[in-house]
């Protein structure tokens, strides 16, 4: 069984979304093509930004960092300041 589950980490990207407003993730390909987004850029040279991320592949990295709220997925209406607004869906490092 995979950990977390599409369900957990759809809930977990969904969780800073106010009563109203529609959620940043609405289905599992969402999910999918956010994490390899970011596994893309983890594969091009981005600092993993979870521990024990060494010899663990980019996927399971990405998807771990979208897990513990390390990584943003942005919406259409936060792509406009975005370098790249032509994606669907982009990545965003949070910083802290």
């Amino acid at each position: 069984m995979i950990h977390p589950s599409y369900v957990e980490l759809m809930k977990v990207v969904n969780n800073t979304t106010e009563v109203g407003e529609e959620p940043v993730v609405n289905s599992r390909y969402s999910i999918v093509i956010a994490a390899a987004k970011r596994a893309r850029q983890l594969i091009a040279g981005d600092e993993p930004l979870v521990a024990h991320a060494n010899g663990k592949k980019p996927l399971s990295t990405a998807v771990q960092e979208l897990y513990e709220g390390k990584v943003k997925i942005l919406g259409e209406d936060e792509q406009a300041d975005a370098a790249d607004p032509v994606d669907d869906f982009q990545t965003a490092a949070i910083e802290e």
